[in-house]
């Protein structure tokens, strides 16, 4: 299969991306992912870019053709309610209308993918529980409709209990550039977003799109919170990993993963 890196998640949360492959290697995937990728064109196409976006659409097609994957993988809840709809974005295009229908068939999140193909549930370890929260990215949730899937990777989790978070499917405030354009507002809905998330007694709150793991990093920072925001799958990545190690290989298509 094909894992879509991203642009911001590949900058900011590059371990997100390492995760993913892990996570998806222990359950019987060979990953493809391209030291060179190309954006997805979701920003492009929300502020009207449409052409901009048709561009972007037809390389990504180029470089990862859907007949040859078993599945495309997004794991940036952003990107992927935008990647999921290559086909109506080049329906009027003859050369790319067949390819892009293929790729909204064979396009998932990360989460949707593992549920559907019965992920590996990682063994029962020694160690304190851990208690964590869930804030659904907007994308995922209202755009994607993945709402359960994320929970059943956490619920999978030994020695984690699964609060849930008042609120949950409520914007943080990210929400793109919102939170660059409109401050003032977005910092009123992630001090909301706070608020419910130290109501829950949770020392990690978990979320699945690289706009609101920053902003809700950011905003804890700030305001001198003891919480940690992580990507489920690297809360999964870190369960398989106390009883296993995934083989280390370098490839001319996969950048060179950080030391273990």
């Amino acid at each position: 299969m094909a894992l879509l890196t991203g642009c911001a998640q590949d900058l900011i949360f590059s371990d997100v991306n390492r995760d993913t492959v892990e996570v998806l290697a222990r359950n019987g995937c060979e990953v493809f992912t391209p030291r060179h990728q190309h954006c997805c064109g979701s920003l492009h196409a929300h502020n009207g870019e449409l052409e901009l976006a048709r561009t972007l659409a037809r390389r990504n097609l180029d470089q990862f053709p859907p007949g040859q994957f078993d599945a495309i993988i997004t794991n940036a809840g952003g990107c992927g309610s935008h990647l999921k709809h290559y086909g109506a974005l080049l329906a009027e295009d003859p050369a790319y209308r067949e390819r892009a229908a293929l790729w909204d068939r064979r396009c998932q999140d990360v989460h949707e993918w593992l549920v559907a193909i019965g992920f590996e549930k990682p063994p029962p370890t020694g160690g304190p529980s851990l208690v964590v929260t869930y804030h659904e990215s907007c994308h995922l949730s209202h755009a994607q409709k993945v709402v359960q899937q994320p929970r059943q990777l956490l619920q999978a989790i030994p020695n984690l209990r699964l609060v849930e978070l008042p609120e949950s499917q409520w914007c943080c405030g990210s929400a793109g550039i919102y939170n660059l354009i409109q401050p003032a507002m977005a910092n009123q809905l992630l001090e909301r977003k706070l608020a419910h998330v130290r109501s829950t007694g949770a020392t990690v709150v978990a979320t699945a799109n690289p706009g609101c793991q920053l902003q809700l990093v950011n905003g804890a920072r700030a305001r001198g919170l003891s919480l940690r925001v992580a990507h489920p799958v690297t809360l999964l990545a870190e369960a398989y990993r106390r009883t296993w190690r995934p083989p280390v290989t370098f490839s001319p298509f996969t950048p060179r993963p950080a030391a273990l």
